[in-house]
């Protein structure tokens, strides 16, 4: 199925199972139809911060933030406390505050949180792999259309 100006071609490599999936979400009318919702919560999965927060949260439990920034590769601090306040928003994280001195914070996922991890597990596996095959689709490309 392919999308194109609000009208939807199918195509013959694709389960019927998938096929019915996306023409429930494509109906004219249908809730699912609107994409700045849709946009919304996967653009808050979908940046690299988020995603490494969170598959890191789901490994490790509860953690502090240095803990946690120290664990995520190139993440600045102010980068990362916009992340987690994100998350937080989103439900997919809590943060407790302890009152000592200095102030120890712990992060953990909510089950909402948990339940965004097994989706991007799967995500990831297929990530992992597939990584042959993207990368060599790139240098392909990328010899093509130097």
């Amino acid at each position: 199925m392919v999308y194109k100006n609000m009208e939807i071609e199918q195509t013959n490599n694709q389960s019927p199972e998938l096929q019915q999936k996306l023409n429930a979400f494509f109906q004219e009318g249908s809730e699912h139809h609107e994409f700045c919702p849709i946009r919304d919560v996967v653009d808050r999965f979908g940046d690299k911060w988020s995603l490494l927060a969170i598959l890191n949260l789901g490994n490790s439990g509860k953690t502090r933030f240095n803990e946690l920034k120290n664990r995520i590769e190139g993440v600045s601090q102010r980068m990362l406390t916009v992340t987690l306040r994100s998350l937080e928003r989103d439900g997919l994280i809590s943060r407790k505050i302890f009152a000592e001195v200095p102030p120890r914070v712990e992060y953990e996922l909510t089950a909402l949180g948990e339940s965004l991890l097994s989706q991007i597990w799967e995500l990831a596996q297929w990530a992992s792999g597939s990584k042959e095959e993207i990368v060599r689709a790139r240098t392909e490309y990328d010899n093509q259309h130097p």
